[in-house]
C-alpha cells in the first residue's frame, strides 16, 4: 500500500506541477481510509487481503474524485479574472455531480457484493465494504474540505498562473 500511494503522489505531482495541490488531493485517503476502517469495524469484518485490495481501489476513486475538483477550480482560476474565493466556489459547484456520480455508481455497484451471503461471499464482502464506506467519507472530503483547503495548498500554483495571465 505504501509503494501505491508513493506512485500517486508522483504522478500528481506531475500533472499538477505542484507539490501542494498533490498533497491536497491526498488529503482524501486517510478520511477514505477512515470510512473504510469505520465500516469494517461496524461490519464486524477483519482486515484482509481482499479489504487491502479494496483500500487501493477506494485510494483510486479518492484520487480521481479529487483531482475532478481541484483541475476545475484550477482550470476556474486559469480562464477567467474571477476573485480566488468565487472561483473556488464556482468550480467546487460545477463538479458536485461528477464527483457524487462516480461514488454513487461505485457505491451502488458494489451493494450486492455487501449482501451476499454465497459461496466465495466471505472473500467479495470485505473489499466491497471497505470501498463503499470510504467512499462515504471521501466523497464528503471531496465536496466540503478541499475546496475549503484549496487556496491554501495552492499559493504557489496559483502565483505561477497569475503570472501566465
Amino acid at each position: 500500500m505504501p509503494l501505491s500511494i508513493g506512485l500517486i503522489a508522483l504522478l500528481l505531482y506531475f500533472a499538477f506541477d505542484s507539490i501542494g495541490q498533490a498533497v491536497l488531493i491526498l488529503i482524501n485517503l486517510p478520511l477514505a481510509m477512515i470510512g473504510g476502517i469505520f465500516a469494517l469495524w461496524i461490519s464486524g469484518q477483519y482486515l484482509s487481503v481482499p479489504s487491502s485490495i479494496g483500500f487501493i481501489t477506494l485510494f483510486g476513486v479518492a484520487v480521481l474524485n479529487g483531482v475532478v475538483m481541484v483541475e476545475a477550480i484550477n482550470l476556474r482560476i486559469e480562464n477567467t479574472k474571477e476573485a480566488l474565493k468565487k472561483a473556488i466556489f464556482e468550480g467546487a459547484i460545477s463538479r458536485v455531480r461528477p464527483v457524487l456520480m462516480t461514488a454513487i455508481v461505485a457505491a451502488l455497484g458494489l451493494i450486492p457484493m455487501i449482501l451476499s451471503n454465497g459461496i466465495g461471499a466471505e472473500i467479495q464482502r470485505p473489499l466491497a465494504t471497505v470501498i463503499v464506506g470510504g467512499l462515504v467519507t471521501a466523497t464528503f472530503l471531496t465536496l466540503f474540505v478541499l475546496p475549503v483547503l484549496f487556496a491554501w495548498f495552492s499559493k504557489g500554483r496559483i502565483k505561477q498562473m497569475q503570472m501566465h495571465n
